[in-house]
């Protein structure tokens, strides 16, 4: 089991890139594969959760050429894909597996989508059913609510569907079906969830519809291939911009994020908190807005979170628990019960780990409640296999009174391979 040796060690200073958004990497992967021609996709994810759907589509019969920093892929079109001799291995990915699952169904063979253990264990329900009312044929373990899932995929129709619960994975695997559908998909949802898949089609010419929480989508659409440029992930910001708000004379630059409106809810609420994180050079890429983000130290006081503004920070939970921790009064988190189906069921994981680290904090069914201005003792803490966890009690041991050690950290790589490399890197810099 590998593990990470957290020593506080004084601020954060410097400027880095993170890796490429894990969001975007996904659609912009299945998208241009769907297309008739090549594009090249700079700036991609390399985690492995991207790779894995990388490797998925090369099962599937598309050509990639993989370099560091970029992927040309000559797209098979809507109807060029390839049924795969094995099982898709989606790893962790719970995106991935969704998506996927999308774009299987409407191909005329059968094919295997699995996972490892945790993948195993989410719920896939919540997408099996829109896609069986589009016309195709999913078997899976619990009646098709858990992977593995075996599609036999054909015609598909459009559908009216209207989601029980706000979800960019849930909205996304029916978008991508709704591609091979005849007629009309239309799509709603409670409270607007992230918005990269229809800024991904519009940017390639698809034709769809958006008001709000619904989506319209025409289907078996002709579109142009075209070149993409993937930002840098803000949940992988994410932990540089609270580690430089919480230590001491810190001040980080992270180049190139991706600043999606539907995704900045974490820069939203830490503003309301205190925090000083500056946006400069906005520009738009490939349909996404883009800037460089600047955070410098500052003191920061609780807040409460209703379940509203939950889906724009839904991935951020981890680190906010952080920031909460160390801010100046009492935070309350409600109505954010989808955490508990992500990698791990993060508002217990997060609970009893801050809870070693000595931070005073109380799981709710829906959220939590924390107690600020903890004094973080140093200690041996779990990352319950969930990336997003790894790198929270990373920060948090950043600002505790002694080393701590974090087991089970090699989930890191899952989304950002070189997290411990960029944190030795502002710490070097700050001496």
């Amino acid at each position: 089991m590998s593990t990470l040796t957290i020593t506080p060690q004084g601020p954060l200073r410097g400027t880095i890139r993170v890796p490429g958004d894990k969001s975007i990497t996904h659609r912009a992967l299945l998208a241009s594969a769907l297309a008739e021609g090549s594009a090249t996709i700079t700036g991609y994810c390399r985690g492995e959760d991207c790779l894995n759907t990388l490797h998925a589509l090369q099962a599937l019969g598309v050509d990639l050429e993989v370099e560091t920093d970029r992927v040309r892929v000559r797209g098979k079109g809507l109807n060029g894909l390839t049924e795969p001799v094995q099982p898709l291995d989606c790893g962790n990915s719970g995106t991935g597996l969704r998506l996927l699952a999308g774009v299987l169904a409407g191909q005329p063979f059968f094919s295997v989508l699995t996972g490892d253990d945790s993948l195993r264990r989410r719920p896939m329900g919540r997408i099996v059913n829109p896609l069986r009312m589009m016309g195709v044929v999913i078997q899976g373990r619990k009646g098709g609510e858990l992977a593995p899932l075996a599609i036999q995929g054909g015609a598909l129709r459009g559908i009216e569907y209207q989601s029980p619960v706000s979800s960019a994975q849930i909205k996304s695997a029916v978008l991508f079906a709704g591609l091979f559908a005849e007629g009309e998909t239309r799509f709603s949802e409670p409270l607007q969830s992230r918005d990269h898949t229809e800024r991904m089609f519009r940017y390639l010419g698809i034709p769809l519809e958006t008001d709000g929480c619904r989506v319209v989508l025409q289907g078996r659409p002709t579109y142009a291939v075209k070149d993409l440029s993937v930002p840098g992930d803000l949940s992988a910001a994410a932990f540089f911009l609270v580690g430089a708000t919480l230590i001491p004379d810190s001040e980080v630059r992270i180049e190139n994020v991706g600043l999606n409106p539907a995704r900045t809810g974490l820069l939203d609420i830490l503003g309301e908190m205190g925090a000083d994180i500056r946006i400069v050079n906005p520009r738009e890429e490939s349909g996404e807005p883009v800037g460089d983000l600047v955070a410098r130290t500052a003191p920061l006081r609780g807040v409460t979170i209703e379940a509203a503004r939950v889906p724009k920070m839904i991935d951020e939970f981890p680190i906010f628990c952080v920031a909460a921790a160390l801010a100046q009064g009492r935070t309350v988190v409600k109505g954010a019960e989808e955490l508990r189906v992500k990698e791990t069921d993060r508002i217990r994981s997060m609970a009893a780990e801050l809870t070693t680290l000595n931070v005073p904090i109380q799981e709710t069914p829906d959220g939590f409640i924390l107690q600020g201005g903890a004094s973080v003792k140093g200690g041996t803490c779990m990352s319950h296999g969930d990336h997003r966890v790894a790198m929270a009690l990373a920060i948090a041991a950043l600002t505790g009174d002694a080393p701590t050690t974090i087991l089970d950290t090699g989930c890191i790589a899952t989304s950002f391979p070189d997290f411990h490399d960029n944190l030795l890197e502002l710490l070097t810099i700050s001496h």
